[in-house]
């Protein structure tokens, strides 16, 4: 009979062990769901922020070829492939 009792002791405590471990792992889950979600809008804001160089850096770059080129071929190709991709991006929208 002392036999029984002392698994079935054993047994409670491992249950405990294993409700605390379970509230401790969802603790844990959680906080790494939050950190992830915070990481995420960092990722999405500082990809946004890339884009917004880049069109940016692009921007620049045509300004400075129209303002600092002595070449009008040049300027009126690069005016023209702007055009076309205002054109393109015009039909998608379109579509």
């Amino acid at each position: 009979m002392q036999d029984i009792s002392k698994i079935v002791d054993n047994l409670e405590v491992k249950i405990l062990n294993l409700v605390e471990r379970h509230d401790f792992l969802r603790a844990e889950n959680d906080l790494l769901r939050n950190q992830l979600l915070q990481v995420q809008h960092e990722l999405h804001v500082k990809t946004q922020q890339i884009r917004d160089n880049e069109q940016q850096l692009q921007s620049l770059r045509v300004a400075k070829t129209i303002q600092g080129s002595d070449h009008s071929k040049e300027t009126t190709q690069k005016i023209n492939a702007l055009v076309k991709e205002i054109d393109w991006c015009i039909a998608q929208l379109s579509d």
